[in-house]
């Protein structure tokens, strides 16, 4: 089954509550949330997490764009994450933040930018549940997919098919309604859209994206 992961990034931050409403009415399962320090365009935090997990009941796709995010793992449990994906650039002791992540109780994911080599992960594919592959350098929305994603997703799943057969890949960056086809063939099985699925009909957005995934 494939995954929608609508990237809260790109929601109007003055109805968030009003806008998770009409994912979950849509069908979507899942919310994807940037929390972002390693670039200018910083983010949000804890406390907005667990505002929203008030409302909420989907699935929290925490993704880490920060430095030594094993400052914060207790915190983001406490605010609601039921997954972390944290960065292989950004970890000193990238053993001990996930074993940190597992051992607080969620899901833990490991996250490449564009020119981080996937066979950097081989060590950790069978450790985790999601790789994520960024397909825009992280932090900023709006940005064009890159093509070598496609190549990194093959990769990935390859690697996965031999390691750890149940792994989620996720792909984040420039998705559009238009690519999201070229994603899923290449192996991603989870997808973050934000534009994508928040600029115009959301309803509509969210069905035609819904549609190739499901095809």
């Amino acid at each position: 089954m494939n995954i929608l992961s609508p990237s809260l990034l790109s929601i109007d931050f003055n109805h968030i509550e009003r806008n998770a409403k009409v994912l979950d009415e849509a069908g979507v399962k899942w919310f994807h949330l940037d929390v972002i320090d390693f670039v200018p365009s910083i983010s949000f935090g804890m406390p907005v997490i667990k505002s929203i997990r008030k409302e909420s009941r989907m699935f929290f796709d925490v993704h880490l764009m920060i430095n030594e995010p094993i400052r914060y793992i207790d915190a983001f449990a406490d605010a609601g994450a039921d997954m972390l994906t944290v960065h292989y650039e950004a970890c000193k002791d990238l053993q001990e933040t996930i074993d940190a992540v597992k051992a607080a109780g969620m899901k833990v994911g490991i996250a490449v930018n564009p020119e981080t080599p996937v066979h950097w992960l081989e060590y950790y594919i069978n450790q985790v549940d999601m790789v994520l592959i960024m397909s825009v350098n992280p932090g900023f929305g709006g940005q064009k997919f890159m093509p070598i994603a496609l190549t990194k997703l093959q990769e990935v799943k390859a690697l996965a098919e031999e390691r750890n057969p149940e792994l989620l890949i996720e792909v984040d960056g420039g998705i559009t309604v238009d690519n999201v086809q070229d994603v899923l063939d290449a192996g991603a099985n989870v997808v973050v859209a934000g534009s994508a699925v928040f600029k115009g009909d959301k309803k509509a957005n969210i069905a035609a994206i819904m549609e190739k995934l499901n095809a």
